[in-house]
């Protein structure tokens, strides 16, 4: 296909003129809400407490007593209501772990109390203090069991400086309602998961997606009911972003069932822990296990899948006859479209995906490439865009988000049918600074690449228009032409703004400027050589 050239209409201009790369505003958090303030504080003097131990150590150390702290707020203010038994709670026990049980409340038993905790902060036994509390919470709740970190006691644990996290701790309220209304504990965990990732680099993003990603992912899928289905979900924060986005539609927690799948025991306890401090119901299975190996959900046909698989994952196990190859059998040495293809196989007749894969997939050859064009011929891939660089804790290198849809060929409520088309974007350039060496999308981002999705999708695409360098519709016979080739930029064509082609001029004319001078300076050293030569005979 021939590249398209040309000038972005000004609708759009105007739409990117704030939201191209530029300098992180210090009113934003880098996931386009204001900061609370105390996240970063909390952090600093949790991570001064850290010493010498390893971040993905002390990751669970810190997030097994904030989750420890909130159940223990949440508990308390359920209790102290049972105390004052006024209205419903009239006549209530409140030492019945059923009163707890019918208000979604965990029931915490003595030893596990934060006011026990805090009392014995200064103890040195205060390690087998805090074990114990988890012992207890696992024993009195079986959601939690096998969950909870449960070696605080560990002499290679300095107690004086876990004790010292505890009454830092201690100073934040997270479970009580006005709390719960501003999300404190998502805010704190949220952030602390952000800054261990970080911390840890590249094997952070094992069991964490940015927030931004996340959050994009969501607003295009736009999960309103039904099943969510993640088979790699490190630690739950698809399931967290969805149910925050069916709450803020109007809908309530449970409008969406949640199936996950995670094969690291740690990154596991990390999703439980994080659904489980919000209410939210899951069914992870029995333990962790394998995706490919083992799978948990073998009936499962999900409403949506999300997900965020490794990256070109070269040591995966492969079964050359799972029913899951519909499209073709996966090479071994790359898991992408064995990702690709199990996402296939969990949807529902009317079901959707959208997933995260490294940019090398959207143009792929070989093994690889005979599923993707089999997967494209079927009429499976509805959107494709270009996400920036240095998003990722895993890679600097820019990724792409994936939308399959099952039923591309009906109208389904605003939807109109969009047999055999797919929508490219290039959002290669929408994005803002979070720190010198990574990149977050803002708001106004999210905002511009899901608008631009649903108007495309929408019956008669009202507000939607083709716009060159950054979003077009495409029919599949002209993917085919490109040899099946899913990279945005192949289908956009390119934007040259006035200035750039005045500058390109420029830099041209400096060129020829330069390449003519030089090839004076070479014809007078050829004379003057062969004048040499002529003197010498």
């Amino acid at each position: 296909m021939v590249a398209l050239v040309g000038i972005a209409s000004c609708a759009l201009g105007d739409s990117l003129s704030g939201t191209m790369a530029r300098a992180k505003s210090p009113a934003q958090n880098g996931n386009g809400t204001a900061n609370l303030g105390f996240e970063a504080k909390l952090w600093l003097a949790a991570d001064k407490l850290r010493n010498n131990m390893d971040a993905a150590e002390y990751k669970h150390v810190v997030l097994g007593l904030i989750f420890l702290k909130y159940i223990s707020d949440t508990f308390e203010e359920h209790r102290g209501k049972l105390l004052v038994g006024k209205g419903e709670y009239a006549g209530a026990n409140p030492e019945d772990k059923d009163e707890y049980k019918a208000e979604n409340v965990f029931w915490v038993p003595k030893e596990a109390r934060w006011s026990h905790l805090q009392a014995s902060a200064k103890l040195p036994a205060i390690g087998k203090v805090v074990d114990d509390a988890m012992v207890a919470l696992e024993r009195d709740n079986l959601r939690l069991k096998g969950v909870l970190p449960k070696d605080y006691a560990r002499p290679g644990l300095d107690k004086h400086r876990l004790g010292e996290l505890i009454d830092l701790i201690g100073t934040i309220g997270l479970g009580d309602r006005e709390n719960r209304a501003r999300d404190i504990l998502g805010r704190v965990y949220e952030y602390f998961l952000t800054q261990f990732a970080s911390a840890e680099g590249k094997n952070g993003g094992q069991f964490y997606t940015p927030n931004c990603v996340v959050r994009l992912l969501v607003e295009m899928l736009a999960p309103y009911k039904g099943r969510i289905y993640d088979p790699c979900c490190g630690s739950g924060g698809m399931f967290v972003q969805s149910e925050k986005f069916v709450e803020a539609h109007g809908g309530k927690l449970g409008d969406i069932s949640i199936y996950g799948q995670e094969s690291n025991a740690t990154t596991r306890r990390l999703a439980v822990m994080n659904l489980a401090l919000r209410g939210i119901e899951a069914d992870f299975g029995p333990e962790q296990a394998d995706t490919f190996r083992r799978d948990l959900h073998p009936d499962l046909r999900a409403d949506y899948v999300l997900a965020n698989p490794p990256f070109n994952d070269s040591d995966w196990f492969r079964k050359d006859d799972d029913v899951r190859w519909q499209y073709g059998v996966p090479p071994r040495g790359n898991a992408n479209f064995a990702w690709v293809q199990h996402f296939i196989h969990h949807l529902a007749p009317r079901g959707m995906a959208a997933f995260v894969l490294a940019n090398g997939a959207l143009s792929a050859t070989g093994p690889q490439g005979e599923v993707k064009s089999a997967v494209i011929e079927a009429d499976l891939v509805d959107c494709i865009v270009m996400l920036p660089p240095k998003l990722f804790y895993t890679t600097q290198a820019p990724v792409s988000l994936w939308f399959f849809s099952r039923d591309k060929a009906s109208s389904q409520g605003n939807e109109r049918r969009r047999s055999r088309e797919t929508l490219f974007i290039d959002a290669r350039k929408c994005f803002e600074k979070s720190d010198p060496t990574h990149n977050t999308l803002t708001d106004e981002h999210i905002e511009l690449i899901t608008s631009r999705y649903h108007a495309w999708k929408s019956r008669g695409q009202k507000g939607y228009k083709d716009v060159i360098g950054f979003c077009r519709g495409v029919r599949t016979e002209l993917i085919a032409e490109c040899d099946y080739s899913l990279v945005p930029a192949r289908h956009v064509g390119i934007n040259i703004d006035p200035p750039d082609r005045e500058s390109t001029r420029q830099a041209l004319d400096a060129a020829l400027q330069s390449i003519t001078t030089s090839l004076h300076e070479m014809d007078e050293l050829a004379a003057h050589v062969k004048q040499s030569i002529l003197k010498a005979a």
